[in-house]
């Protein structure tokens, strides 16, 4: 058995090695605006939940979701491409995980609004509220994929 510094002299070798290094997550396109701080605490989740992102600052995302179907009352702050998916807001990396497996017939995810304890909407004080993540179906239309309690 290693003790923790033979472990942490080891550590860098196990990691270089291809057969146990982690395969790197999806890539996920990330459109937002320059100044949004929960944008960059969404994305920081994203990057911990082992996705590789792309990040493009823009001074209006909003046409990016209306070019994707998405309506208004739909969107939020920042919108993503992964898959062929619209991902709009702060939607929990292990629902796109599942929209990426079970690859339904929808233009993507999304949580409207900020609820708080989602993914990039923490509090200090650990406050949070249930929201659900919709799945966004053609026409505007939604059924709700996962409830986050």
């Amino acid at each position: 058995m290693l003790n923790r510094r033979a472990f942490a002299a080891a550590l860098p070798l196990m990691l270089a090695s291809p057969a146990l290094a982690a395969a790197p997550g999806p890539v996920i396109t990330i459109y937002k605006t320059a100044s949004c701080g929960c944008c960059r605490g969404w994305i920081t989740t994203m990057q911990r939940a082992g996705w590789r992102t792309k990040v493009v600052e823009q001074d209006d995302v909003s046409p990016i979701w209306r070019k994707r179907g998405v309506p208004d009352a739909l969107s939020s702050c920042h919108v993503s491409e992964v898959g062929g998916y619209v991902v709009v807001g702060h939607v929990p990396p292990a629902d796109i995980v599942r929209l990426l497996k079970e690859k339904p017939k929808a233009l993507g995810l999304t949580v409207p609004g900020m609820p708080w304890g989602s993914p990039g909407m923490e509090r200090p004080d650990g406050k949070t509220e249930a929201y659900d993540t919709l799945l966004l179906l053609p026409g505007g239309k939604t059924r709700v994929f996962a409830r986050h309690a």
